[in-house]
């Protein structure tokens, strides 16, 4: 499957905002969106020029695409399923992404970043409700039980990740247990519960054209 392989920094430069791709690295001073917060490319450091409607509303697509790690189809078919259900579609598409399970992991704190929780779900070591599933966009749904399987608890990915779990916000439609290395979904997440920096509603008006 595609994959974007590129470095993940010049995505973040590319937006204007850390978006949080490499995990610890994104808050310490190698961080290079701090270094040069500039967009990359040879006019880069050129004053950025006003953007049109469809610009902002193209960027801010784009920003949620690689915050959570989607390629363009895929994101279409979540606007779209999104769309046909009934509620508020920005809202529902948020939850789509959240439910994830590469980003439950993430959030979660099993992992670092999105990038390492997709790794450890395609490398077989998440089991949700006492199966391994390693297909990282698996949707998730409230009662499900996602845990780190025996074998693996050891990694060193999941052990950094797990020193650091303490300094995250905790949400309150997952739960975890530290110690066992298992969480639970407890409900889908209402837009205020989602911490994820991206206006919706410019994505609803690029799509519903």
């Amino acid at each position: 499957m595609a994959r974007y392989r590129a470095a993940q920094c010049r995505l973040c430069r590319r937006e204007g905002d850390k978006l949080f791709l490499k995990g610890d690295r994104c808050v310490t001073d190698k961080c290079a969106f701090e270094r040069r917060g500039y967009a990359p490319g040879e006019h880069g450091q050129e004053s950025r020029r006003q953007l049109s409607d469809y610009g902002m509303q193209l960027r801010e697509k784009q920003k949620a695409r690689r915050i959570y790690g989607v390629l363009e189809a895929q994101f279409r078919n979540y606007y779209e399923k999104a769309a046909s259900q009934k509620g508020i579609t920005g809202e529902i598409l948020l939850q789509l992404l959240e439910s994830r399970l590469d980003n439950i992991v993430y959030r979660l704190g099993f992992a670092s970043s999105r990038n390492t929780a997709r790794q450890l779900v395609r490398h077989r070591h998440v089991v949700v409700n006492g199966h391994i599933v390693n297909v990282p966009s698996f949707q998730a749904k409230p009662g499900d039980v996602i845990q780190v399987k025996e074998k693996s608890k050891e990694l060193a990915l999941i052990q950094t990740a797990l020193k650091r779990i303490d300094r995250r916000t905790q949400l309150s439609w997952l739960q975890v247990d530290k110690a066992t290395l298992t969480g639970s979904i407890l409900s889908l997440p209402s837009r205020e519960e989602i911490p994820t920096p991206i206006q919706e509603r410019l994505i609803v008006g690029l799509y519903s054209k």
